[in-house]
């Protein structure tokens, strides 16, 4: 289950997590040293957002951790995922003006998809 976190992406993502959550540590550190040689109530605030900033990345990582062990280890593979793709229905009701632009959109659609357009062009 682990070792999917194990892999050489994944450990240079623990790496790079790592280090920068001891970088905000650090600038906060700094920060405060800026504040307290009379830098103003700017740099005190900065001094408490830095960790903060550290702790709101950490979260999201764990977050992340936790979504990729929870995540079935067969969804990459190619042909695992069913994509379905329903027409876009063309109001044809109304005003005649909103009915050609949506006429034109499913043309651009059918286009975009490979589809032979009606009318053979």
């Amino acid at each position: 289950m682990y070792r999917r976190l194990l892999t050489w992406r994944w450990v240079l993502l623990h790496l790079l997590v790592l280090a920068l959550f001891v970088a905000t540590f650090f600038l906060g550190h700094w920060q405060l040293g800026k504040a307290e040689d009379g830098g103003g109530a700017v740099n005190w605030s900065y001094a408490l957002q830095w960790p903060l900033y550290g702790f709101m990345g950490l979260g999201f990582y764990l977050r992340m951790v936790r979504d990729e062990l929870r995540r079935d280890p067969n969804e990459g593979e190619p042909g695992a995922a069913v994509v379905l793709y329903q027409r876009p229905r063309i109001d044809t009701t109304g005003d005649p003006e909103l009915a050609a632009y949506n006429a034109y959109l499913a043309e651009l659609n059918a286009k975009a998809l490979g589809q032979q357009v009606n009318g053979g062009r």
